[in-house]
């Protein structure tokens, strides 16, 4: 046992502690007053734990950013570590699945993504300033819209990675594999213009929007190519105001999943291109790439043959991942920048009734962030 485990492993009640106030602070993506409340705890938390001061990012369509510098030992760009605290998760869901510990199951709403990655960083920094401090300079960045897009952030997030030397994210593992790719995401929304006729004496004189709508649904699902990693999936339709009308208008919002760039222009240009069915129909599509894809390149793979490394000191076998879901690492990523991600606490059923950490895996995932900071 290293000495910073040790510290840890002494420190474990405490940092349980931290863990249950902070899920215990609800923090939905909409809703600022409450994100800002949370944001001004992390603030305070953050100083207490590294005793600096937090920069606040103040954001008017989202919550408040924050950012904590620590300047460490030696000069050179720092490591960034890339947090959120905002969940997926309305006020008042602690009142169905509070905060609760189960044995070896933590349970919460966010726990798992990612308030407990979070804590996992502070303690990890924590624990180096407690050893010999920090060589290399470390920025911890903690967002506020994650869970939706990251449209407020992004520009902070890209910011801070390009002027890093690499990005730790401390999202949720998959089954303690850390993540060196992501696909990349892509939102649309389609819109059919038809002609409104009655649907019993006008019936052939009327252009279905719902008719040309069904159409391109199947047209759109045909683009999934499991081969490449491609997914394409219509997830909401709706259109026409009553049985007895033909109906004049009709839309549906299109999830895309690509594992590269090229891979993303091809289908955007695909979806660009839809054509109508039937003569007089009009498509409108909106949206494009929300995030790049995290792609699985050499330089976070390097990355991770360090974290394996040093897994491998504390008899870990360290193994990592390609996930279909994206974080804000893909950002990151896209911009050449080395990214791990997936440092963060070992559970599951993320966005799901019943998410949960493991207990016994907390002071070993921290142990290994630290590790690798300071090996870095």
């Amino acid at each position: 046992m290293t000495q910073i485990s040790a510290y840890l492993k002494e420190k474990e009640g405490v940092l349980l502690k931290d863990l249950e106030t902070l899920v215990n602070l609800e923090s939905p993506s909409t809703d600022k007053i409450l994100l800002d409340r949370t944001a001004g705890y992390i603030a305070e938390y953050g100083a207490r734990m590294l005793g600096v001061k937090a920069e606040l990012v103040e954001n008017g369509q989202a919550g408040n950013n924050l950012i904590f510098n620590l300047p460490g030992s030696e000069s050179g760009k720092p490591i960034l570590i890339l947090t959120h605290y905002d969940t997926v998760w309305p006020e008042g869901t602690l009142g169905s699945m509070p905060f609760k510990i189960d044995g070896n199951t933590i349970t919460g709403p966010g726990v798992f993504d990612m308030k407990g990655g979070l804590v996992q960083g502070f303690w990890a920094l924590k624990s180096l300033l407690q050893d010999n401090g920090i060589r290399r300079p470390v920025r911890i960045l903690c967002t506020s819209d994650e869970e939706v897009g990251s449209e407020a952030s992004r520009e902070l997030i890209e910011r801070e990675a390009s002027a890093a030397e690499c990005v730790l994210v401390l999202e949720a593992s998959k089954d303690g594999m850390v993540k060196t790719g992501r696909k990349g995401v892509g939102r649309y929304e389609i819109r059919v213009n038809g002609k409104a006729a009655h649907a019993g004496l006008d019936h052939k004189n009327g252009i279905s929007a719902i008719d040309e709508i069904s159409r391109l649904v199947l047209e759109l699902h045909s683009m999934t190519d499991y081969q490449k990693g491609t997914t394409v999936n219509v997830g909401v339709i709706d259109g026409g105001t009553r049985s007895n009308v033909v109906a004049a208008e009709a839309w549906c919002e299109v999830d895309v999943r690509v594992e590269s760039l090229d891979e993303a222009e091809r289908i955007e240009k695909l979806i660009r291109d839809l054509k109508p069915h039937k003569e007089g129909a009009r498509i409108e599509v909106s949206g494009g790439l929300n995030r790049p894809p995290m792609e699985r390149n050499e330089k976070n793979v390097n990355l991770f043959l360090k974290a394996k490394a040093v897994a491998a000191t504390m008899n870990l076998d360290l193994k990592d991942c390609v996930v279909g879901g994206a974080s804000d690492g893909n950002f990151c990523s896209a911009l050449g920048v080395p990214v791990l991600d997936g440092m963060g606490m070992v559970g599951g059923n993320a966005h799901a009734d019943g998410e949960f950490v493991y207990r016994d895996t907390i002071i070993e995932r921290t142990t290994l962030l630290a590790l690798l900071l300071k090996s870095l």
